[in-house]
């Protein structure tokens, strides 16, 4: 392609465009359809040169007036109850829904790692000197001791905020560099466990085993749980770099990134709830039975959520990414 002469041929073209799209009077009908046709041709001139004559400095220009054409006749939207509704009863639980082949086996080996490190904890007393001194020790498990005291520490309302906000950091992390591989995702995961298994074996060796599992799994099923699904999400994120099937990398990137986004906010509103639990209940005065069975109750109506909701809307076609229309489309052809 002789780049001037494709410029001199359709230089007048790309310049009604941009008088088109700078008019600031309403577009009468005929120059409305001008607009649309201008676009496509304008769309069509820039894959070419992309293709075939790659110029920076035009292909720059170029590519700005075709998202300034794409804004003019897509025209701006604003979100709604709607787009809420939907995002809540189709798109984050078809997300999850379908990354759990991911998230499951995730749940399952983390759950495995930290029962054998809060086993060899408990049972090695030359490991659990090497955590902390003996009489630290005894004083996080006694009764009314660091891990007792720690859920009532600090008023309810900002224990359950500054729990919530963690929570949420640590997931968004998991879907943000999950893009790296997923290696750092396995590191924020094993830290994760070993807190828990930590906590887990100390308690054991002291015989208060019933009490520290009365303790976290009010709310540790439902805050576990978003871990898990943010950690196997990240992972396949990262996964989708080595091998993003028949679709291109970058395409597959987008796709999934875009899932992965909305579900970071999915699960910042069910870290809430975890974090209300956390705040509210397990400090609370209620029997152990009662504080382990709101946190159940919750579980079960997540997994019901995801599994229901979102296996429905997946079989219905839903993947949980944006709506075709706020997607980065693809550059039209003109005739």
């Amino acid at each position: 392609m002789d780049l001037d002469v494709f410029v001199s041929a359709h230089r007048a073209e790309w310049d009604r465009l941009d008088a088109l799209i700078r008019r600031r009077r309403r577009l009468t009908g005929a120059e409305a359809d001008e607009l649309v046709i201008l676009y496509q041709r304008t769309a069509t001139h820039l894959s070419l040169i992309r293709a075939s004559a790659p110029d920076p400095q035009l292909t720059g220009r170029l590519s700005q007036l075709v998202a300034r054409a794409r804004s003019a006749v897509t025209g701006t939207r604003r979100a709604s109850w709607r787009d809420v509704t939907r995002f809540l009863g189709r798109g984050f639980p078809a997300a999850v829904y379908r990354a759990r082949h991911w998230w499951v086996p995730t749940a399952l080996v983390s759950t495995a790692v930290a029962i054998l490190l809060g086993w060899w904890i408990g049972t090695h007393p030359e490991v659990q000197a090497s955590i902390a001194a003996p009489g630290h020790l005894r004083e996080l498990t006694r009764p009314r001791g660091g891990y007792e005291t720690y859920y009532s520490s600090h008023p309810a309302a900002s224990f359950a905020a500054q729990v919530w906000t963690n929570n949420a950091q640590a997931a968004a992390l998991c879907l943000v560099l999950g893009v790296f591989l997923g290696l750092p995702v396995l590191w924020i995961l094993f830290e994760n466990m070993l807190n828990l298994g930590v906590g887990f074996g100390l308690m054991s060796s002291a015989g208060r085993l019933d009490t520290f599992l009365g303790l976290v799994l009010p709310h540790g099923l439902l805050e576990l749980t978003a871990v898990f699904v943010a950690a196997g999400t990240g992972m396949r994120l990262g996964w989708t770099v080595i091998d993003p099937g028949p679709r291109t990398r970058r395409t597959a990137l987008a796709e999934e990134g875009r899932a992965a986004v909305g579900m970071a906010i999915g699960l910042a509103l069910v870290l809430f709830v975890s974090g209300a639990i956390e705040g509210f209940v397990t400090p609370s005065g209620l029997p152990t039975w009662a504080r382990i069975t709101i946190g159940v109750l919750a579980e079960l109506a997540f997994l019901t959520y995801v599994y229901v909701l979102g296996g429905r809307a997946v079989r219905e076609g839903e993947t949980g990414d944006v709506q075709e229309a706020e997607r980065s489309s693809t550059v039209p052809t003109a005739a």
